[in-house]
């Protein structure tokens, strides 16, 4: 590519509009009111009860100090807007301490976490041997009670203890703080009712299966948190800093600015920099998704993240690591992680009502059909099942669990979601409409034809048009500054020059006025162009001196290879696709021949694309528009999902609701193949563990289910709804896409 295709989504705007003014807008607003606020960062460590988490949430979010509070049990961040400069920490501290027991908050610091099974397991090897005891004293009770059941029941009794002690424990510390309905009240009271209608092993066997159903749910949650964040933190721990002629293993967050690094064939690129020397190959998929490895040589930039493939390179650090790319893509992951999504707040506001009414219902069962039977033993046995299974632990943890992987699936392909909200947005999309330039075409121009009026030659022409062009970073002017120096073409700098948006410059060179632009441009200073048209496709740029004109050079962009498949993709989703750009309508409708787009606007302003956007909301619904995310930040923020292609520029960031790191229009297919299948598993984790337990509590009205199916219905069911969200993690791009790696 020519250098002015290094910068194809920087400052760029629609081919005609040809120049701009920065436009920058507040950022859209996601889901809380405070997302332009600093917050306070915490880590609640050995926080596993979703259902709790809620709780904690609530009862920090009514403290008067606090404005806002947000606990994202995926991540197990704690994230506060306070209004007071008082230490929150022994505050949040006590709070956790009055829900569950051993949560510890600490302040958010630099430490990647460890991860893999060989981190997960050890921390609960004392509950593995707990349970292995109590095991053993089950089967022992069994044993004994056909000999003799005062010996057994002794046995079982001290079972229970050693199994059910910390479960009735903590029952009774939270029934004094006022906590009822959790699940270790509901456990106690549903074991010890079964003793007391002398259903002992039953007892005893519930508990010991509730506390392997616990062991393996928290094992499950803490690896499923581990293969998500394995997915998005890249972030090294250490880096090889060149200190003369040695080689220094340093922590990554002590690089500096100006430091030199070492980085071999295998590793990461481990921050934002520049190679300073050595050329090799690096894979940059894990950061933008696009599966070929692109050659970077001496002064080439390197983005952390990427991995090195063949040689050695040394490289100068130029962001240190909180800036550095691997971490705006975690800080930028795990933002989105607190967005969450209707349903899950749904879920939150249906779990405070499901568990009394569960419980009511079980009162009711035990008490009404024994008062007219006469079989207690039967009706209290069944609402004890009832207990069991009316903890909302499976529903709480499954939908943002299911989103938070969605999005680190969406990470993993260069695809950064900002939220759960955005992705069942994109459910709901009817028209995806796009930016034409660095969009759908590569953005990467070319001077093809300079053609000239009256006594000035091709070379004036060309010089002259550099001359207006040289302050612009918009890439048709990248293109004829490109062409000049190619042949070595004097530019000189020009006086009072002014830059008008959308349109091109009016410049003084040696007292004579110089027009350089498009045709609204002639028009506004009334200007003739002479009519014929040029057969050949691009954009062309006017040029006229003292009032007249004077000449005009062709430059043509290349359409993307990918986009004809994507929009035949999107055709079969049903999904209406339209074009916005300010370029000529005949270039416009060539690309969208090309392509399959069903409309194109043409010779639009900035201001315009945003009016014809709500047209196309009102006559299609929905609408996601894909753009650059900086000059096309007003129609970004003003459609139901924004996003922007490139490499995650800040104004990107600021102004979409999904960046695509990859210059790839495959992504816009394939972040709504995410977003479908995550919402989906969220549905189908709700649906199956409230139809699971629906199941055992109507089977149980028919004695047909006992309390072992209830412990299921429980824990069981909330480890198959952990397993089924972590599964969008290794989502499979189309065959198409797959073709290219």
């Amino acid at each position: 590519m020519g250098e002015n295709c290094k910068h194809e989504h920087e400052h760029k705007e629609c081919c005609q509009e040809h120049h701009h003014e920065h436009t920058m807008v507040e950022k859209k607003e996601l889901d809380h009111t405070f997302d332009r606020v600093e917050k306070q960062v915490y880590i609640l460590e050995n926080l596993d009860c979703a259902n709790c988490a809620a709780k904690i949430e609530r009862k920090i979010q009514d403290l008067p100090q606090i404005e806002f509070a947000n606990l994202i049990f995926p991540t197990k961040q704690l994230q506060i807007v306070s209004n007071t400069e008082e230490e929150m920490l022994p505050i949040l501290q006590q709070i956790c301490d009055s829900m569950e027991e051993n949560v510890l908050v600490k302040k958010r610091e630099y430490k990647k976490e460890a991860t893999g099974v060989s981190h997960i397991f050890p921390q609960w090897k004392k509950e593995v041997l707990w349970i292995l005891a109590g095991v053993v004293v089950w089967i022992a009770a069994m044993v004994v009670q056909d000999v003799s059941n005062e010996s057994s029941f002794i046995i079982y009794i001290i079972g229970y203890l050693m199994l059910g002690w910390k479960v009735l424990k903590t029952a009774g510390k939270n029934i004094l703080k006022g906590q009822v309905f959790d699940e270790n009240f509901l456990m106690g009271i549903a074991t010890i009712g079964a003793f007391f209608i002398g259903e002992y092993t039953e007892a005893l066997g519930v508990m010991v299966f509730y506390r392997i159903g616990e062991l393996f749910e928290n094992i499950a949650v803490a690896r499923s948190r581990s293969q998500i964040m394995e997915a998005v933190d890249l972030r090294p721990e250490v880096v090889n800093k060149v200190v003369g002629e040695k080689i220094e293993e340093i922590p990554a967050n002590e690089a500096k600015v100006g430091d030199l690094l070492l980085v071999r064939p295998g590793d990461r690129i481990p921050l934002d920099g520049i190679v300073v020397s050595g050329t090799t190959r690096i894979d940059t998929s894990a950061v933008t998704g696009e599966p070929v490895p692109i050659l970077v040589k001496e002064q080439d930039q390197v983005i952390s993240g990427c991995v090195n493939l063949s040689g050695v390179v040394t490289m100068e650090v130029e962001q240190e690591l909180k800036d550095s790319m691997v971490s705006r893509i975690l800080d930028a992951v795990e933002n989105a992680a607190a967005g969450k999504p209707k349903i899950d707040r749904f879920i939150t506001r249906f779990s405070k009502i499901y568990t009394p009414f569960v419980v009511i219902l079980a009162l009711v069962v035990a008490i009404v059909p024994s008062l007219i039977t006469g079989d207690w033993n039967y009706w209290v046995y069944t609402a004890l099942t009832f207990l069991v299974i009316s903890c909302p632990c499976a529903l709480v943890l499954s939908v943002p669990l299911a989103f938070f992987a969605g999005i680190g699936a969406g990470s993993k392909q260069g695809i950064l979601f900002k939220g759960g909200s955005t992705i069942e947005s994109l459910q709901e999309v009817k028209a995806i409409v796009m930016d034409k330039t660095g969009t759908v075409t590569k953005g990467c121009f070319s001077v093809q034809e300079v053609i000239v009026d009256g006594n000035t030659t091709k070379e004036e022409l060309l010089a002259l048009a550099a001359s207006c062009e040289q302050h612009s970073t918009h890439p048709i002017a990248g293109s004829i500054l490109e062409a000049a120096r190619q042949q070595n073409l004097t530019v000189e700098t020009l006086t009072d020059v002014e830059e008008i948006s959308g349109k091109g410059i009016f410049a003084k060179s040696e007292n004579q006025h110089i027009l350089c632009g498009n045709k609204k441009l002639f028009e506004q200073y009334g200007v003739e162009i002479p009519t014929q048209q040029i057969e050949q496709a691009g954009t062309e740029v006017f040029l006229a001196r003292e009032g007249k004109y004077i000449g005009r050079i062709l430059i043509s962009d290349e359409i993307k290879s990918e986009a004809k498949n994507v929009f035949t993709q999107l055709k079969k989703l049903g999904i209406y696709t339209a074009m916005l750009t300010g370029d000529e309508e005949k270039n416009a409708k060539d690309v969208a021949s090309q392509t399959g787009i069903d409309d194109v606007y043409a010779k639009l302003l900035p201001e315009d694309k945003v009016s014809k956007l709500t047209q196309i909301r009102k006559e299609k619904g929905s609408v996601m528009f894909v753009g650059d995310g900086i000059n096309d930040a007003p129609v970004l923020a003003g459609a139901d999902v924004g996003a922007a292609m490139g490499s995650g520029a800040d104004a990107a960031i600021e102004a979409a609701d999904v960046v695509f790191m990859t210059s790839s229009l495959d992504a816009v297919p394939q972040s709504l193949k995410i977003a479908k299948t995550t919402r989906n598993i969220a549905k189908q984790n709700v649906i199956f563990a409230l139809t699971i337990k629906a199941l055992v509590m109507l089977l149980g009205l028919f004695h047909m289910a006992n309390m072992w199916m209830a412990v299921f219905a429980d824990t069981g069911v909330a480890m198959i709804c952990i397993m089924n969200s972590v599964r969008i993690l290794y989502l499979k791009r189309n065959k198409k896409e797959s073709g290219k790696k």
